[in-house]
Formats: structure tokens, sequence, C-alpha cells
């Protein structure tokens, strides 16, 4: 059984009353409240430990540095990567996504050439390829939903046929619909596209295993996992 009392515990924003009334908070979808091993974590660097990283050598730099790479090595592991170096910290999800979607779109992709995505996105797996269809002249196909709330991968196939791109959300923020990540990124290699994964919803909820999933890229954010605001993780 879950102990829903010693959960509660561990978040303080939970000990408040409103109205009299004790918190319950509902939109974990959208961000996560921080539990106080978290908030006590930051507030220790920041009194105790708060230097630069990976531009000074001094003592204290050093293991601002060292913790720092932990995080990374952490995060690594964490996801099933299989070396540190391939965790590339970013602002949020959304800075993930454009870092891929602007950058090697404008290196890759020409007028024409199209980029599949599904109707269930978050608009910051949108936005960014709005705008290269709008820049390079890229072509945008879409997969459906059926009348339950998946994915209609009845014209997958024809859909990827000629794509470059397959990027899509492992789970739906607003569905909670949990796709065949694996199936879709086969699918994605079988029509030689590149598959991209907004793991947004899925890494705090789910075993996350990069590896497996067969993703070549993956993004999220730790304001969804209990962590900050201000950082996420391109893999």
């Amino acid at each position: 059984m879950i102990d829903i009392d010693r959960i509660r515990s561990d978040f303080p924003f939970l000990d408040r009353r409103i109205d009299g009334q004790p918190v319950i908070y509902l939109d974990s979808a959208n961000t996560s409240q921080k539990p106080r091993q978290v908030i006590d974590a930051m507030s220790d660097f920041l009194r105790d430990g708060y230097a630069p990283i990976n531009r000074s050598a001094y003592r204290m730099a050093a293991a601002a540095t060292d913790a720092y790479e932990g995080a990374r090595a952490a995060i690594a592991q964490f996801i099933g990567a299989a070396s540190p170096d391939e965790v590339v910290f970013t602002r949020n999800a959304t800075e993930a996504l454009n870092m891929f979607a602007q950058g090697w779109t404008r290196a890759h992709l020409s007028a024409g050439d199209a980029v599949v995505l599904t109707h269930m996105e978050h608009h910051a797996n949108v936005v960014p390829w709005q705008m290269m269809a709008a820049e390079r002249g890229i072509q945008l196909r879409w997969i459906p939903l059926t009348t339950d709330g998946h994915l209609d991968l009845t014209d997958l196939d024809r859909l990827l046929d000629g794509a470059k791109v397959l990027s899509f959300t492992a789970m739906s923020n607003v569905l909670g619909t949990l796709n065949p990540v694996r199936k879709l990124c086969d699918a994605a290699h079988a029509a030689g596209a590149i598959a991209m994964v907004d793991a947004c919803q899925s890494v705090p909820h789910s075993v996350t295993d990069v590896t497996a999933m067969g993703a070549d890229l993956c993004a999220f954010s730790a304001h969804k996992m209990l962590g900050p605001s201000g950082i996420g993780a391109l893999w």
C-alpha cells in the first residue's frame, strides 16, 4: 500500500491551507511540486557550495564542477544512456526540442522534405516545426487520433514514406495516452527517418531506457519530475 501521508510530508507546499482547507494539487502534468529533499539540496549548494562550474580550478569550483557533472552522470544512468557525454543540459524540454528542430533542420532539410508529428503533441513540439515549415518550406504530416484518444496508426507507413523526421510524445500531458514508442521508432527507422521523442511526461512516470526505446533523441524537463524550473535535458 502507498503511504500517502508519508509522501505528502515530503512536500512543504502541501502543508498550506487555503480557505481553511488542505491543498490538493492536481496540476503535476503541467509542473510538479518540489519535495523538501530538492529544496534542501538547492539551498545547501547556494549556501555552502556555490562556485563557477568548468571555469576555475580552486577547491570550491572543482567541487561544484564535480557536483554538476555528477548530476549529468546520474541523469544518464536514470534514462539508460550509454554515457554521460550523451546528455546535454538545456533550460527546458522546449529548448531541447528547438535545438533539434531548428538546428538539425537547417543543416539537413530543404523545401519539400517531410516531418511527421501527431495530433496530440504539446505546442513545444509543434511550433518549432511550424517555424521551419515557414522558413524552409518543409512539409508537415500528422498522425491523427482515434475517438478514444490514441494514435491512429492505420496509415503510418504512408505518412512516413519519404519522411526525414518523426517527432512525437511518449505520453500525452492532456490525454494520459501511452504511445507505443518502440513501434513508432522502428517504423521511423524503417522509412529512413530520425525519431525524436518528447518524454516530458513519461520519464517522471515510468522506467525509461532510451536504448530500449530505439529513439535517436529524447527531451525532458526537471520541473515535471520534482526538480527545479530552468533546466532540462536533450539525450
